[in-house]
């Protein structure tokens, strides 16, 4: 029996032009997330890391095309649901964090009333519990007066605090099997960053979350991570354990991509 909760296989695809013709992005992408592993997927803006996580939850954009591959969740592979059963596998499965948290929640409703209508949604039952729920998950993810908080607009909560919310509703609201993160601390200042990276550490193990981690930061990696996935113009190039990755890494493009982070880290 395998011990991933997710394995893609020799997923490839690319985008279609105006003209019709198809412009292959991702060649042969396989790496697996094992069940209850928080696993890194690392490489430079563009390197296809992201598109991969979308295509799990079936939101990749539209002018993009699969040509191969498959996607096992639990044996089952996604792309071979509709997409009525792909809405029960969102949220209630797999959730994602992404990467702006103010855009992805909706500005004319409270933060409240948003994590109150997903669990709904996910959970069923009245209102009132649902909100009650909501106001719990803000608690739990240390956002100080959750009650008031509730009643907020999004514009209303600082970055580090609408993170925390989406955080709060992927994981807890949601309470799927397989977390994605991407870029979660992007545009928050250090000391917020390391604050999300605790919190998001903490959750995955007291809730034994399967955790995708995709991120250009390999510091955080190095802290947070036990697998690690390299990627490269749309190739994975090298995966490993994060011990074997950071001290032994094989292929070229790791070991520039290391070497370039501790340029960064020294400066």
């Amino acid at each position: 029996m395998s011990d991933a909760l997710l394995e893609i296989e020799d997923y490839s695809g690319g985008f279609v032009g105006e003209t019709g013709e198809l412009a292959p992005v991702l060649h042969g992408v396989s790496y697996r997330l094992k069940t209850g592993v928080m696993t890194a997927v690392v490489g430079e803006s563009g390197s296809g890391k992201s598109l991969v996580a979308l295509s799990v939850l079936g939101i990749q954009p539209p002018a993009f095309e699969r040509t191969g591959g498959r996607m096992l969740f639990r044996g089952v592979d996604l792309f071979g649901l509709d997409e009525r059963a792909m809405r029960r596998v969102r949220g209630a499965e797999i959730s994602m964090v992404f990467q702006d948290a103010r855009a992805a929640l909706n500005p004319v409703f409270t933060v409240g009333r948003q994590l109150a209508d997903v669990w709904q949604l996910q959970h069923g039952g009245g209102r009132r519990a649902a909100m009650r729920q909501a106001i719990e998950a803000l608690g739990r993810v240390s956002i100080p007066e959750p009650e008031r908080r509730a009643r907020q607009y999004p514009h209303e909560f600082s970055g580090g605090m609408a993170q925390r919310a989406m955080i709060a509703m992927a994981s807890l609201i949601c309470r799927p099997s397989l977390l994605i993160l991407d870029e979660p601390t992007t545009g928050l200042d250090v000391t917020i960053q390391s604050d999300i990276m605790e919190l998001i550490v903490e959750l995955s193990h007291t809730r034994g979350l399967t955790t995708c981690l995709i991120t250009h930061d390999l510091g955080v990696v190095a802290e947070t991570c036990q697998e690690v996935v390299v990627m490269n113009a749309g190739r994975v190039v090298e995966t490993g354990s994060a011990e074997a990755i950071f001290t032994r890494p094989a292929d070229g493009y790791t070991q520039r991509l290391l070497s370039a982070s501790q340029l960064v880290e020294a400066a």
